[in-house]
């Protein structure tokens, strides 16, 4: 998972995109990155580390423009390191820069033909730059040296016809200005705004609308599904249906990585928790009417809304019981199970009055490796806790995601192959409930012109883009598996590539 940003303003953009990318760090703690525009020429920062890690004033100065785009990355396909950090650019033709959030599904197969058809060169194993690549070759196809807004938009038609899977993007083109898109099936979420200023229309586009609120953007709408929409350096906008949309956006957005107060295709992600918890609650009351529960007790941080809503609706106290460490990134998406358990211990303290003799239902938003629920259990009966209850406001998680959730193997999914009673008996609860997956669906569909479908591929195993067989999976854990993310070690790929023939500078050096 990661964040996207692209700004057009009537200044520099740079202040603008940092900012955004500030509230957008939840989506990825692994690198940061901004590229401007400006009088014919890149500027570029990027590295390892959090945003007020990478950018210092130095390189605020150094990125001028009116033009730009950012990003924020945790790593899902591709290895991790500088190398692989966000927006990667291309000098030909007119030089386009690219920031995307998602996954390829067709990866090695477009890779294999760009190499052999179009004689283009991958300096990384990251499916980002081969949807770079392609989109670049589908615009050199074209032979203008001054494309229309229908040329580019031709491109990336082209480009939706060789790569699968789940993608939202904000590219820059040279002279040409800024270009958003989303795959067919809407899968990444991706928004845009304006603000009106003295000066005229300022545009931004982001992967959540929360970007848009501390900075006085007013939501437009939602990029929609297999659209694309193109900004020019001066403001002018244009938008295209670039290939038949089916909205099927991924329902685990709302279940874990989304902020709260951010709007996704209609979906206010704070009550789509809300109605998560509310139908939690009365599976509760259906399976456990005698239910002895003293107190309620979120996992924090996404699980809280879900959490106040149980308590409510089954008429128990809510607490919070659990303090968070916020300077611990999140724990799932670590490699191997020992710093993911180190980690756990250091992100979560109990404070044993809320657990000292009572009988607690802890709720999470889901249960994924299952390392995190368990300590948590033995850190609650640890405090005193008479009985410990788990909830979760999601479905068993039992398939890999595909689509841009680094999720691990099936293998080292906890529940996958296993009952709810002996997933219960593996994490040490007293009793454990899952959401039903008609509810949760039900929980994002309810109201407005929200979706009425989803991707919930983790829970169903029913892959939308219709090209992951058994074999894709196997491939999968191969790739994903903890032992292999510990053979691999560091990135390997050449960390110079576009940067060093476009000029480009990525200093990390503190200030």
């Amino acid at each position: 998972m990661c964040g996207i940003v692209g700004v057009v303003g009537k200044s520099d953009v740079n202040v603008k995109l940092y900012d955004a990318l500030t509230m957008l760090q939840h989506r990825g703690q692994d690198a940061a990155g901004i590229t401007t525009f400006h009088e014919g020429k890149f500027a570029q920062q990027k590295a390892n580390g959090l945003v007020s890690d990478v950018f210092r004033t130095r390189h605020m100065q150094r990125l001028i423009g009116n033009v730009g785009i950012g990003h924020v990355r945790y790593p899902t396909a591709g290895s991790s390191g500088p190398a692989l950090a966000q927006p990667f650019y291309v000098n030909s033709p007119y030089g386009i820069a690219m920031a995307h959030n998602g996954n390829l599904t067709n990866t090695e197969e477009v890779r294999q033909d760009l190499y052999k058809a179009d004689l283009r060169h991958m300096n990384t194993d990251s499916d980002s730059e081969v949807l770079l690549n392609v989109f670049a070759q589908e615009l050199l196809k074209l032979n203008k040296l001054t494309p229309a807004p229908e040329d580019i938009f031709a491109a990336i038609t082209g480009m939706h016809g060789r790569v699968r899977g789940g993608y939202a993007c904000v590219a820059l083109v040279g002279e040409h200005g800024l270009v958003a898109f989303r795959d067919q099936y809407g899968i990444r979420p991706l928004v845009f705004g304006k603000k009106e200023t003295k000066d005229g229309t300022e545009y931004m586009v982001a992967s959540e609308s929360v970007a848009f609120d501390v900075q006085g953007f007013e939501l437009i709408r939602d990029v929609r599904p297999g659209e694309a929409i193109m900004i020019t350096g001066t403001g002018e906008f244009y938008s295209h249906q670039c290939v038949e949309a089916n909205l099927t956006p991924c329902i685990f957005e709302h279940v874990y990585f989304a902020r709260p107060d951010s709007i996704m295709d209609g979906v206010l992600v704070y009550k789509a928790r809300l109605r998560q918890g509310e139908k939690l609650a009365q599976k509760i009351i259906r399976e456990r009417p005698d239910h002895d529960i003293d107190v309620v007790i979120p996992i924090p941080d996404s699980s809280r809304v879900a959490g106040q809503a149980v308590a409510h609706n089954i008429g128990v106290k809510f607490r919070e019981g659990l303090v968070k460490n916020r300077y611990i990134g999140r724990t799932f998406i670590m490699p191997g199970q020992q710093q993911r358990k180190k980690s756990v211990r250091q992100k979560l303290n109990p404070i044993g009055l809320e657990f000292e003799g009572k009988n607690v239902l802890l709720v999470d938003d889901s249960i994924v490796r299952g390392t995190t629920c368990k300590q948590i259990i033995e850190m609650a009966r640890d405090a005193g806790a008479a009985k410990v209850y788990f909830a979760s406001a999601a479905p068993a998680v039992i398939y890999p995601n595909v689509y841009g959730i680094d999720m691990p193997s099936a293998s080292e999914l906890i529940a996958h192959g296993r009952t709810t009673e002996e997933v219960c008996e593996e994490i040490g609860a007293d009793w454990l409930i899952y959401q039903d997956l008609e509810d949760l669906i039900s929980a994002s569909s309810e109201g407005g012109d929200n979706p009425s479908k989803f991707d919930c591929s983790v829970f169903d195993g029913k892959y939308i883009t219709g090209d992951v067989d058994q074999q894709y999976l196997d491939d999968l854990h191969a790739q994903r598996n903890d032992s292999a993310k510990a053979k691999s070690g560091d990135v390997k790929q050449i960390d110079q590539g576009d940067n060093a023939v476009m000029g480009l500078h990525n200093d990390t050096t503190p200030n």
